[in-house]
């Protein structure tokens, strides 16, 4: 269970949410979505009980188990393997297994504390009951779908990088098995197999759900509700994001309209109170207007959001129609080969997403293009190559002393301020934002201003590296519009799939240590690759069934041949039946017997866990050798009935 009541959350002076009430279901996933800046993270903040609401109450089960994953995670720090990190996620299980095997190395030394024996056996119910032997199993498996390979599950945890970190606490929240489970930016540290990995485990979560998210397509695929936080008020939409764009698109038109319809009965309402306040026969009449006006529930106006493009990606100079031609023989580091014989050609206007899960080298081939990556092979760039590369080792290049405006009026010296400024509100720096040093920034504040210096650099030929990892929507949706009317060639490197279906008209990937190229978009090759899916299945089904046949028949070979018997009498015939009735009588009274012991022996091991007959030892010796005894008979009897079975089956075989 988890309500909001009448929250507000106050920051510096403003209202980032007012009035909010809302009830969570559990098996829904919530999207939580709004501009940055309008209280997201902060909501999250609340519910998590990391902060207190400015008014109003947050209201959960009382032994509800929470779980957030947020980015400043990263300053964590340990020694311990990310096998053991993750397996923390079952501490105090781990706490009753070491506690059991304690009390059975105490009983085994001959301890004759009671108190022992009902302790064990309420820890190994608890044991039993929470499927503690899988612990392990469960961990793996968690580890593998978020990308880790087995050689890497027991190595240190601090001697990854961030984005690594971040899947290894990811992957413990997921096996605490929370109640509620908030996810701030869950996608941003993922690659596309773990991001689908993701999805498909959350799909069955039985809890409450809350993302935030600037993933269109992973909200579209995962989303029951949407919550849209705008002008200080939270909004709820059922369904996905593309329902939302719909419903909201609707919503604000009747908005307008009645903010439009109210702002001219205030405007009318006004004309009459300044026209008639100082004449004694309407003054009343117009008292009475401004008390009606002043009582008046008013009518937002509704946020715009505009996605239109005020400024365009210039580019200064077109290359020559080949721009970049690759022969790479090889490329490793140490024994590690990343890439080999692999060649490609990219032409003025190529627009190629390169794809693939982490670690297969796609940054490094990017590098390679670019012409800071040394390889075996040979690069030719063509005629009138002017290059802009976005990478998170850009920002090591930021001026620091500069502030964000001066950063990037360096690369757009031929642009007015204001021309700047655009620029920079596309990239979530708005008003006095632009004058803060670029020392100050955070990481991913850096990484915008990188970005918004390489796409007003006028360069003919773009290498970005996760571009939109930490933009919002609306400004994502500003990038993905720019690189749509860009003029010249890119290639880009992401894992949001609706952003790649929007930008790329050729794909690249590593397959098998080579690249390959695919001519089309994102959404057609997801289709191949799918279509390539399903054939290998029925090849593989096929294959099998073969298989299966080809056994078959050399069992039928190896049968010796049945020589024909002649035909049984009618008499013998019925003699057969009575016997397999008989038989088949026998078979159930048998079952009926072990069906019956089998009781009484779950009865007597319940019996053993009574604390009174715990506490004697005779009486435990006693239900022990009635289990014992019961046991043996069970087994016996259960050979009997094999051997009634199997007999019953040879005689229905020959009638």
């Amino acid at each position: 269970m988890l309500n909001l009541e009448n929250i507000g959350i106050e920051f510096a002076g403003r209202w980032l949410i007012r009035n909010a009430g809302y009830r969570f279901n559990e098996g829904k996933i919530t999207g939580l979505i709004g501009r940055n800046g309008a209280g997201k993270s902060s909501l999250l903040r609340v519910i998590a009980g990391q902060n207190l609401p400015s008014e109003g109450f947050v209201h959960r089960g009382k032994d509800d188990k929470l779980a957030y994953f947020h980015q400043d995670l990263l300053s964590f720090e340990t020694e311990v393997s990310i096998f053991e990190m993750a397996r923390s996620a079952f501490a105090t299980l781990l706490e009753h297994k070491h506690r059991l095997e304690d009390i059975f190395v105490a009983i085994e030394n001959g301890s004759q504390d009671l108190d022992l024996w009902d302790e064990m056996a309420h820890l190994q119910a608890e044991w039993d009951a929470m499927e503690g032997d899988k612990i392990d199993a469960r961990t793996y498996e968690i580890l593998a779908g978020l990308g880790f390979k087995d050689s890497e599950v027991h190595q240190p945890y601090k001697t990854f990088s961030g984005g690594w970190r971040m899947r290894v606490l990811l992957a413990k929240m997921l096996l605490e098995q929370p109640d509620v489970l908030l996810l701030d930016e869950p996608t941003n540290h993922l690659d596309l197999p773990s991001i689908q990995w993701l999805e498909n485990y959350l799909e069955s979560y039985p809890g409450v759900c809350i993302i935030v998210s600037h993933d269109r397509f992973f909200l579209d695929r995962m989303v029951d509700v949407i919550l849209e936080i705008s002008n200080a008020k939270v909004n709820e939409y059922a369904g996905n994001y593309s329902f939302y764009l719909e419903a909201k698109a609707e919503r604000s038109d009747l908005q307008q309209r009645s903010y439009e319809n109210q702002q001219k009965y205030i405007a009318d309402q006004q004309r009459f109170i300044d026209r008639f306040k100082a004449k004694a026969s309407k003054a009343t009449q117009a008292q009475s207007k401004l008390k009606q006006l002043e009582k008046l529930d008013l009518v937002d106006a509704p946020e715009k959001e505009d996605f239109s493009l005020s400024f365009s990606f210039k580019v200064k100079t077109p290359s020559g129609r080949e721009v970049i031609k690759l022969d790479i023989a090889d490329k490793s580091f140490g024994p590690k080969r990343v890439l080999r014989e692999s060649a490609a050609v990219i032409e003025r206007g190529d627009k190629i997403a390169l794809i693939g899960a982490n670690g297969l080298g796609k940054s490094t081939l990017l590098r390679m293009v670019g012409g800071n990556e040394p390889f075996e092979g040979d690069r030719k760039e063509g005629h009138n190559v002017a290059l802009g590369f976005f990478a998170q080792h850009q920002l090591e290049a930021l001026n620091l002393k500069n502030n964000v405006l001066q950063e990037i009026a360096y690369i757009g010296t031929d642009k007015t301020e204001v021309e700047l400024r655009t620029v920079l509100g596309c990239f979530m720096f708005s008003g006095d934002e632009v004058e803060k040093k670029v020392q100050v920034l955070s990481g991913g504040e850096k990484s915008r201003v990188a970005l918004a210096k390489v796409l007003i650099s006028e360069a003919n030929f773009l290498l970005l590296d996760e571009p939109t990892n930490h933009l919002d929507i609306p400004s994502i949706q500003i990038l993905m519009k720019a690189l749509q009317n860009y003029q010249g060639t890119y290639i880009v490197i992401s894992h949001d799939r609706h952003f790649l279906s929007c930008v790329a008209n050729k794909i690249w990937y590593i397959e098998d240590r080579q690249l390959k190229e695919y001519p089309g978009t994102y959404h057609e090759y997801e289709e191949m690759q799918s279509r390539k899916a399903e054939n290998e299945r029925l090849r593989f089904d096929e294959e099998k069934q073969k298989q299966k046949e080809q056994k078959k028949a050399k069992v039928e070979e190896k049968k010796p041949k049945v020589e024909e018997k002649p035909p049984v009498s009618f008499e013998e015939q019925k003699q057969r039946k009575n016997r397999l009735r008989k038989m088949e009588k026998e078979q159930e009274d048998i079952e009926a017997d072990i069906e019956r012991m089998e009781k009484e022996k779950k009865t007597l091991l319940n019996t053993l866990l009574d604390t009174s007959v715990a506490a004697n030892f005779s009486k435990i010796a006693e239900v022990q050798k009635k289990i014992d005894h019961l046991t043996l008979q069970i087994a016996k009897t259960t050979e009997k009935w094999e051997q009634i079975v199997a007999e019953v089956e040879e005689m229905q075989k020959i009638l």
